[in-house]
């Protein structure tokens, strides 16, 4: 028996509240076709979505628990879950991948949801998406992006459990940086030791880890490592997204190799000033565009994001999630909602720097779930 990551109840309730959200906007029926919204309302959770060979759909009713039309290899596990109307077919198949059953679970539903909006995925080819549209011409197909995402928000109890765990091990994993990382060390070898204790530390699994090494700071935070050594003067980054049941933590911690420079001492303190200036007023009711400003005073004024864009996001069962902390996002923070604040920085010569933190909003100043990096900058 697959051991379950949550209680029925939490399913229940989860399905319960979108269809009181349905039932408000007229719809009739929810269409998913990506991992995270099958496994938000479902619990089957799996690596299988890996390989994009094979269609997933889930069809939630506006009465009743969802309906998983998936092919029969999956059908197993989704059977430990607490679904009971599984419709499977044999995928791939060369004419007709699933396509039949869900025009069947869908053909008495005037208006369908499916997510539209920013941040969304359809996941099935185009054509089968097409032929779908025309075999259910009599419906109606509109965005259901603000629905889910309003939804998906705010965290339950549970899930901010989870959050807080792998936050938790990912910050003991950073803890021993003075252990892992050292002068004339590669850039590769940094990636694979800190892989490595954040495994033995207790993650699942390290689907996303990140970073860059550069005198002073970095340029780049996205590239795979290289045999790179590291030197004295270096700042090294790491950002992490590690998981546990599938719910990620996210963030980053920098470091200075042997010394640091006075460029980078003082981009680290901005940094750090502005997370904190950002947790004293977030709070239910402000927007993230009004957190967003906040960062950007701290930071003289920055108002197009720092170096990446945006000064952080939503996060859980994927690494980023709605919403985002830029200036044009007008979502009004609530109790619940678990965020990463990641302002970013130039230091000199085109370098960055970019310090993040995860925390819950609520009632009160918020929760920190990743530990507080150091107010300095850490020398190693």
């Amino acid at each position: 028996m697959v051991e379950q990551d949550f209680l029925a109840t939490e399913f229940e309730t989860r399905v319960e509240n979108a269809q009181r959200a349905m039932h408000h906007e007229g719809l009739d029926a929810l269409l998913f076709t990506s991992e995270a919204e099958m496994r938000y309302f479902t619990g089957f959770r799996t690596l299988f979505w890996q390989s994009p060979t094979r269609p997933w759909f889930l069809v939630l009713p506006l009465v009743g628990k969802p309906i998983a039309i998936i092919p029969e290899i999956g059908a197993e596990l989704m059977r430990t879950t607490w679904i009971d109307d599984i419709r499977t077919w044999s995928s791939p198949a060369p004419r007709d991948d699933g396509i039949s059953l869900l025009v069947e679970a869908l053909q008495n539903s005037n208006k369908i949801g499916i997510p539209m909006g920013r941040e969304s995925t359809l996941r099935m080819p185009l054509k089968d998406f097409e032929h779908l549209r025309q075999r259910l011409r009599n419906s109606m197909l509109v965005d259901c992006s603000d629905l889910i995402n309003s939804q998906r928000m705010t965290k339950s109890t549970a899930e901010i459990a989870i959050i807080s765990e792998i936050c938790t091990i990912a910050s003991a994993s950073f803890a021993n940086a003075a252990n892992l990382f050292f002068e004339g060390q590669s850039l590769k070898a940094v990636f694979r030791s800190f892989r490595m204790d954040l495994l033995a530390q207790g993650a699942d699994d390290v689907p996303y880890l990140v970073g860059g090494a550069g005198q002073g700071g970095y340029k780049d935070v996205i590239s795979p490592p290289r045999d790179t050594p590291l030197r004295s003067g270096d700042v090294l980054m790491l950002d992490t997204g590690a998981t546990r049941k599938g719910y990620y933590c996210d963030f980053d911690r920098n470091f200075a190799i042997g010394h640091a420079g006075e460029a980078a001492k003082s981009a680290y303190t901005k940094l750090h000033t502005a997370i904190d200036a950002a947790m004293r007023i977030t709070r239910p009711g402000i927007t993230c565009g009004e957190l967003y400003k906040t960062i950007a005073h701290k930071l003289d004024g920055l108002e197009q994001g720092g170096a990446i864009g945006r000064f952080g996001h939503g996060l859980g069962m994927q690494l980023t999630e709605a919403p985002s902390i830029i200036n044009f996002d007008d979502t009004v923070l609530r109790e619940g909602m678990v965020l990463t604040l990641e302002p970013s920085i130039a230091v000199c010569d085109d370098k960055i720097m970019v310090h993040e933190e995860n925390i819950v909003v609520q009632d009160g100043p918020p929760l920190l779930l990743s530990k507080r990096a150091p107010p300095e900058l850490p020398v190693l």
